[in-house]
């Protein structure tokens, strides 16, 4: 019984917590950088960054600490990618920045799609598919220890700067005024949540609608305030998914995968938290 909670339901558990307190606060922050809140974690290209890597590592029959290893420098990869054409076409503006995450993260969705295509498909291409989908069957203490402090510090530095997020709302020329060293903070804000991201994709693989939708629901609770907002996203985003993965063991009789039950349950609540807060796409 000991060996049951300790090796397999506690680990489980706490990289539960974990990578929805990651992701959630990643969300959050994303938003506040880019002042659009219908912004997610992989704006990037960090989960189809870690998608590659994790693919790879599948295709080369690494081990499981293998795999997270990859996933995690290829997803940041990704990013120093996405964050260097801007300034190859001297233009750092912030559209620039999204445009290149769009065009990285089609780039390796492409490539995620070729090693899907070569990989065998009686052992390594559902073991593909499976990771994307998200799972914490996986997780162990091993991995949990490795990434914990890049979480730690990376969420540190973003509650530490959570105030100056909220300067950002104003605008870059009113942020300067200020005081607020507008590029710096941005920066430092990206790379944070990008560890964020990448680490809670290593854990636990490519996790859908958790960075989109708790920032809005911690909205709805504590108003627009980053002050408030970062550390209800994190309290509100470790429970939700811990409830989504006990959901997932216990549903059926084999375990369903997170992104499944993350999408079908996000959708409409997103839904409705759209309407309720009447957010208007323009």
């Amino acid at each position: 019984m000991r060996d049951v909670v300790m090796v397999i339901r506690l680990p489980r558990t706490v990289a539960a917590i974990l990578t929805g307190s990651a992701l959630a606060l990643s969300g959050v922050a994303y938003q506040g950088i880019f002042r659009n809140p219908l912004v997610s974690p992989d704006l990037l290209g960090v989960s189809y960054g870690a998608g590659v890597g994790a693919a790879l590592a599948i295709l080369l029959h690494l081990p499981c600490i293998g795999i997270q290893a990859f996933a995690f420098l290829f997803g940041i990869t990704a990013v120093l990618f996405t964050m260097l054409f801007p300034r190859l076409l001297k233009n750092t503006s912030t559209l620039m920045l999204v445009l290149s995450g769009v065009i990285v993260s089609g780039f390796m969705n492409s490539v995620l799609g070729l090693l899907k295509y070569i990989a065998d498909t009686d052992t390594e291409l559902p073991s593909i598919v499976y990771w994307l989908m998200g799972s914490f069957s996986a997780v162990k203490w091993s991995s949990i220890i490795t990434l914990f402090p890049v979480m730690l510090v990376s969420g540190i530095i973003l509650l530490l700067f959570r105030w100056r997020i909220n300067i950002l709302s104003l605008g870059d020329t009113e942020a300067q005024t200020l005081g607020v060293n507008v590029s710096r903070l941005r920066l430092v804000s990206i790379v944070c949540s990008t560890l964020l991201t990448a680490s809670a994709v290593c854990l636990s693989g490519t996790i859908a609608w958790v960075g989109l939708l708790i920032p809005h629901i911690s909205r709805m609770l504590m108003g627009e305030d980053n002050r408030d907002l970062f550390p209800t996203s994190i309290l509100i985003g470790g429970s939700y998914l811990l409830f989504i993965d006990t959901l997932a063991r216990n549903i059926s009789s084999t375990e369903i995968p997170i992104s499944i039950l993350t999408g079908i349950i996000g959708v409409p609540v997103f839904a409705v938290v759209l309407l309720r807060r009447k957010v208007i796409l323009q």
